[in-house]
C-alpha cells in the first residue's frame, strides 16, 4: 500500500515538475488580458455606453461590416490575381513581381492613407504635379477624393493583399500539372479550369489569408482614426481616451471580440484537414508555366506593375516628395532617440516572446497535458484580438490587481515599457509560439530519448539539443515580431510612456495635427526598416523548395 502511494507520489510530482508549471504560467499569463474582456462585459457602466447603444451603436457596428466586405473584396482579387498570374505564367519581370508584390506589407494601412490624401487633396502633390506639367489652373475640381470609407477601404487593401497573395500563391505551387491536365482532358478552358479546379483546390488557403485580413481590418485604428470613419475600434479608444470610461470600453471590446472570435474559429475550421498538394495517383507534377506573348504579356506585366506601384511605390514616392520637399521635418526629426525606442521594444520582444514560446512548447512536449495543449492554442488567440482591445484589457487587469494587492501596479505597467512588452507579448505571442512549435514537430522525439540515455537532463536537452536544432527558427521569428511591433500602433499609443515615442506614433501625432508633411519622414523610415526585414524573411515565405 505505501508502495502504491509512493509511486503515485513520484508520478504527481513528476507530472507537475518544473516544465509543466512553466508552461502553464506562461499560458495563462497570455490568456489572462483576454479573459479579462469576456468579465469586463458584465461590469456596471456609465450612461455613456447607453447612449451609445441607443443613438450610434448600430452605426459603428455597420461601418465596420462595411469597410470588411469592401476590404475583402479587394483582397481577393489582388491577392488570388497576382498570385495565378507568377504562378501559371511566364511573362517579362515575373520573378521580379514574384518577390515584389510582397513588400506592400511594410507600408502600414494608416501611413498609405496620409499617401493618399497628400496626394489627392486639394492643392495636393496630384495638382502640383498637374501645374507643373500643363501651367496654372483650376485642377481641384477634376482631382478625385479618395477619402472616407471608400479611402479607408483602398488603403487597408493596398496594405493588406500580401496575406492572401502569399497564402494562394504557396497553394498554387504545390498544385499538380495532373490537376491542369485533368481540366484539359474533359475540354474545359482556361478560364473554366481556373474556375472550377484551380481555385476550389486552393480555396483553403485563399480563406486562411482572407481570415487574417478580416481580423486586421477589424483591428485596424490608424486609418479608420485618420478618415474620421466611426467603427467598433474607433469606439473603444474614445470611450478610454476621450471619455474615461473603462468599462464602456470593455463593452464594446466584447462586441468586436464576437466579431474576431467568429473568424477565427472560421479560420480554424477552414484549415482542419486542409490540404496544399495533390494526392493524385500520378504523384506530383510540376507545372509548366505558359508563356505569354503579345496583349496577354502585356496585360500581365500591366496588372503586377500597376498593384507593386499602388500598393508599395505609390507611398514611398509620396513620402519621398514631402521628405524633400519640407527637409525642416527631416532635421528636427530626432531620429537617433525614435530610432532607439522603437528598436529596444523590439529587442525586449523578442527575448521575452522566444524565450517564454521554448519553456511552453517544451513543457508540452515533456509533459504530454492535453490540458496545456488547450490552454496554450487558448491564449495564442490573442493574435486575433485588435491591439486597442488588448491594451484596454489590460488596463482593466492591472486595476483590478491594483484594488487586491498593497503593489501599485498602475505605476508598474500602465505608461511603461514593462507594460508595453507584456501587450506585445499578448497580442503576438502566436507568431513565436506556432513557429517554435512548428520546428518542434520536426525533431523527432527519438532525439530526446538519445539524449536522455547518454545522461543528459531535460534541461540540458533543452538548451544543447534543442536550441542549437531550431536556431533558424529563432531567426525567423524574430523578424516576424520585428516587422509586426515596428507597424504596431494602438498598443504603443495607448501604453506607452510619457514622450516615448515611436516612428509609428511620431507620424500618427503628425498626422492627426494635420501635418502630413512632417509625417513624411518617419513614415519613411518605418518604411525602410519593416522592408529590409521582409526582404530577408522572403526567401522563407517565397521559396521554391
Amino acid at each position: 500500500m505505501l508502495t502504491q502511494f509512493l509511486k503515485a507520489k513520484k508520478m504527481l510530482l513528476r507530472k507537475f515538475n518544473f516544465w509543466y508549471i512553466s508552461s502553464f504560467f506562461i499560458s495563462l499569463l497570455v490568456a489572462l488580458p483576454i479573459i479579462t474582456v469576456f468579465f469586463g462585459f458584465f461590469e456596471l457602466t456609465t450612461d455613456y455606453f447607453l447612449l451609445l447603444k441607443n443613438t450610434f451603436l448600430l452605426k459603428y457596428i455597420s461601418n465596420s461590416i462595411l469597410l470588411l466586405v469592401g476590404v475583402l473584396f479587394l483582397t481577393f482579387f489582388f491577392g488570388v490575381g497576382s498570385a495565378y498570374c507568377v504562378s501559371f505564367y511566364e511573362f517579362p519581370g515575373v520573378n521580379f513581381f514574384k518577390w515584389a508584390l510582397i513588400l506592400s506589407f511594410a507600408v502600414p494601412a494608416y501611413i498609405y492613407a496620409y499617401s493618399l490624401t497628400a496626394f489627392f487633396e486639394n492643392y495636393g502633390t496630384a495638382f502640383s504635379i498637374l501645374t507643373y506639367f500643363f501651367g496654372s489652373h483650376e485642377y481641384n475640381a477634376y482631382i478625385p477624393k479618395f477619402d472616407g470609407l471608400f479611402g479607408s477601404i483602398l488603403a487597408i487593401s493596398f496594405s493588406l493583399f500580401g496575406y492572401v497573395y502569399v497564402l494562394t500563391r504557396a497553394s498554387f505551387f504545390y498544385q499538380s500539372q495532373n490537376l491542369i491536365d485533368v481540366g484539359r482532358n474533359l475540354g474545359l478552358s482556361s478560364k473554366k479550369t481556373f474556375l472550377k479546379i484551380i481555385l476550389p483546390s486552393a480555396r483553403p488557403a485563399i480563406v486562411v489569408g482572407l481570415s487574417l485580413v478580416a481580423m486586421e481590418t477589424l483591428s485596424d485604428f490608424g486609418t479608420v482614426s485618420f478618415f474620421s470613419i466611426s467603427t467598433l475600434t474607433t469606439a473603444i479608444y474614445n470611450a478610454w481616451i476621450a471619455f474615461d470610461d473603462l468599462a464602456s470600453a470593455n463593452q464594446l471590446s466584447f462586441i468586436l471580440l464576437l466579431f474576431i472570435l467568429f473568424l477565427f474559429f472560421v479560420e480554424n475550421f477552414s484549415r482542419k484537414g486542409a490540404k496544399y498538394h495533390s494526392l493524385s495517383k500520378g504523384g506530383f507534377v510540376n507545372k509548366k508555366k505558359i508563356r505569354l506573348t503579345g496583349v496577354k504579356s502585356f496585360y500581365a506585366v500591366l496588372f503586377c506593375s500597376v498593384l507593386f506601384f499602388c500598393s508599395f511605390l505609390f507611398p514611398v514616392l509620396q513620402m519621398l516628395y514631402w521628405t524633400f520637399k519640407f527637409p525642416k521635418y527631416l532635421q528636427d526629426l530626432n531620429f537617433l532617440t525614435i530610432g532607439f525606442n522603437t528598436l529596444l521594444l523590439v529587442f525586449l520582444s523578442c527575448v521575452l516572446m522566444i524565450v517564454f514560446a521554448f519553456i511552453a512548447n517544451y513543457g508540452n512536449r515533456v509533459t504530454k497535458s492535453k490540458f496545456l495543449d488547450v490552454l496554450t492554442t487558448f491564449s495564442v488567440s490573442g493574435y486575433a484580438i485588435p491591439g486597442v482591445i488588448l491594451a484596454v484589457a489590460f488596463i482593466t487587469l492591472v486595476s483590478y490587481l491594483d484594488n487586491f494587492v498593497f503593489i501599485n501596479f498602475k505605476t508598474m505597467f500602465i505608461g511603461s515599457i514593462f507594460g508595453l512588452v507584456i501587450v506585445y507579448f499578448v497580442r503576438f505571442f502566436a507568431l513565436s509560439s506556432n513557429g517554435i512549435k512548428s520546428g518542434y514537430l520536426k525533431i523527432n522525439k527519438s532525439m530526446d530519448e538519445s539524449a536522455y540515455l547518454l545522461g543528459y537532463s531535460k534541461f540540458k536537452t533543452f538548451s544543447k539539443v534543442h536550441i542549437p536544432y531550431l536556431k533558424n527558427s529563432i531567426f525567423l521569428i524574430s523578424i516576424l515580431i520585428a516587422i509586426e511591433i515596428i507597424k504596431e500602433l494602438p498598443i504603443t499609443l495607448i501604453l506607452r510612456p510619457f514622450n516615448f515615442e515611436t516612428f509609428a506614433t511620431t507620424a500618427y501625432i503628425y498626422a492627426s495635427q494635420d501635418l502630413l508633411e512632417a509625417a513624411a519622414a518617419p513614415s519613411l523610415f518605418l518604411i525602410s526598416i519593416a522592408s529590409v526585414f521582409i526582404l530577408i524573411v522572403s526567401k522563407y515565405i517565397l521559396s521554391d523548395n
